[in-house]
């Protein structure tokens, strides 16, 4: 058993996502745990160079996480023969041209998700990695989360019978910018630079939907921009031009009916910033990021229908919560393992570019649906 390096070129990792789900809860505390075991006892241990535009934000990020590398010039990063893996974290509209120097410099790619802002150029890219045999993934990360791991054991357990829909809510209310700060980076409400709620969001729904519920066979969806105008990170107003609420309707092979609103512009009064309800047969459950709540038929009490009387029954106290049988890992670091397992040793991994390109295939799906105001059948993509 031996510790062996893997070299790997961090680009977007001084953003939200890249510094605190990617740097810090999974390559740093990968390498802080003596790295990712392979099958034959062998670790692999991390060993980054942090890529940025600006050299003292850079900087001062290495030198904070104890990495040693560091640099502004990705070109000259690409060109070193010692790392294996490109890791992309910064903006969609930039994300194929990175991920196409990435390829041809023969390096396995990974990367955040949109993986485009179109189906085009995510194809391009997939058939670009597998012509160059690179090995490829895409964040799946809420495949990941306690609550949808728990809604699959479910689901695998036949707890809910035959399933009949799924409802998901998502979203909080992002400040405008102008008396409070942004939650979120201004270009995410300009279409022109690749934001927009459809576009950010639908790809996640696609890996839950295909993954947990049955595939994605058609989408009616609407978007709106509710708040029109908005102040960037150096308190200038400017105008929003994609849309930050949707209202999704999917039908899925086997049956199951799903629908998801999303809104950057809504006040939570739910127990998670996301919440999905699934309705079977035989049983209901209810998921936040963490934890789920069940109720089976057995249980089901029997509601009668009475506007003239105050409800006094407590609907939540008839619900079981699902036991802390297991210990879950940060999610993204979970993903990280298993694709540099499959960089090293082959290990099975099926969150590939593909997967994210089906992912940008329902959000222009969805987008074309509120273009137009009717159903959009989601094709199978030609590789």
């Amino acid at each position: 058993m031996t510790t062996k390096r893997l070299g790997l070129i961090m680009n977007g990792v001084t953003g939200r996502m890249g510094l605190n789900q990617h740097l810090i809860r999974s390559i740093i505390a990968i390498r802080d745990q003596g790295g990712v075991v392979l099958a034959n006892g062998d670790r692999m241990l991390p060993d980054p160079i942090l890529i940025g535009r600006d050299a003292d934000k850079v900087e001062r990020l290495a030198k904070r996480f104890n990495v040693e590398r560091w640099s502004t010039d990705l070109e000259k990063a690409l060109a070193d023969k010692s790392d294996t893996i490109f890791f992309d974290a910064a903006t969609t509209q930039a994300r194929p041209s990175l991920l196409t120097k990435a390829i041809n410099a023969g390096k396995h790619v990974y990367c955040e998700k949109p993986i485009a802002t179109n189906l085009d150029e995510a194809v391009a890219v997939l058939r670009l990695a597998n012509a160059k045999g690179v090995k490829h993934g895409t964040v799946q990360d809420k495949l990941f989360l306690p609550g949808l791991k728990k809604l699959a054991f479910l689901r695998d357990s036949g707890f809910f019978g035959r399933m009949l829909s799924v409802r998901g809510e998502f979203g909080y209310w992002v400040f405008e910018g102008g008396w409070q700060e942004a939650q979120r980076p201004s270009w995410n409400y300009r279409s022109e630079d690749g934001g927009g709620i459809i576009l950010d969001m639908v790809c996640h729904w696609r890996y839950v939907l295909d993954n947990l519920f049955g595939e994605v066979e058609s989408i009616s969806c609407l978007g709106t921009t509710d708040i029109p105008e908005r102040f960037d990170e150096k308190g200038k107003k400017y105008t929003a031009t994609a849309d930050d609420s949707a209202y999704a309707t999917f039908r899925l092979k086997g049956g199951v009916i799903a629908h998801i609103n999303m809104s950057w512009v809504t006040r939570v009064y739910r127990d998670d910033l996301v919440t999905f309800q699934v309705d079977g047969t035989h049983g209901s459950a209810v998921a936040g990021l963490t934890d789920c709540v069940i109720q089976a038929r057995q249980a089901t009490p029997r509601p009668v229908w009475n506007p003239d009387e105050k409800r006094t029954h407590d609907f939540y106290a008839d619900w079981q919560k699902v036991p802390e049988n297991v210990v879950y890992d940060n999610g993204f670091k979970e993903q990280w393992e298993m694709f540099i397992r499959h960089v090293c040793e082959d290990a099975p991994y099926k969150y590939t570019l593909l997967e994210g390109a089906k992912g940008v295939q329902l959000a222009e799906c969805a987008l074309q649906s509120w273009r137009e105001r009717r159903w959009i059948d989601v094709a199978p993509i030609k590789v």
